[in-house]
């Protein structure tokens, strides 16, 4: 029993690693966050470039804004390096090659817990691509998702959302 509850100690740090290792796949550097700007789109889907996939990503602040006055900006990550940030309910785009991406989001906030969320796709070129990210916060809960979003839920986010323009802050 004793040296099992050992194993089990000294495994933690290197299975706590393997999953930051993990995450960094994804995520960008811990370090870095963003100003967002919501600026007025013109409410089309983009199409990808020839030979490219176009992977929007959303941000759904649903009545957490209401609520609590504000809404964390998240950080969203494909490949290992950051392709921009939501506030709000905002939206923005980005292009891809084929192939297998993978994909994170990190709420960027002091008050709030590191949140933290992956998920993985294969973009083939000529597609489009819809993920949308939620926290829920409740009593003493936050939970933060990112999920895929139907397209025709998607077009109804790009018509009415502002778009997300979003710069890391130096």
């Amino acid at each position: 029993m004793k040296i099992a509850l050992l194993a089990l100690l000294f495994a933690s740090p290197a299975f706590l690693q393997a999953q930051s290792a993990r995450a960094a796949g994804a995520c960008g550097p811990e370090k870095v966050n963003f100003t967002v700007k919501a600026v007025e789109s013109e409410h089309v889907v983009q199409q990808p470039e020839p030979g490219k996939a176009r992977v929007y990503f959303f941000q759904d602040s649903g009545m957490t804004s209401v609520t609590f006055g504000a809404y964390p900006t998240t950080k969203v990550g494909m490949d290992g390096a950051w392709v921009g940030a939501n506030h709000n309910s905002t939206f923005f785009s980005v292009s891809a090659d084929p192939g297998v991406h993978h994909l994170c989001t990190v709420v960027q906030s002091k008050l709030l817990q590191r949140r933290l969320e992956l998920a993985h796709f294969t973009a083939v070129a000529g597609k489009i691509y819809y993920y949308r990210t939620r926290l829920t916060i409740g009593q003493a809960l936050e939970y933060l998702e990112l999920r895929p979003v139907d397209s025709d839920e998607a077009r109804y986010l790009i018509a009415t959302d502002p778009r997300s323009v979003s710069r890391p802050k130096k």
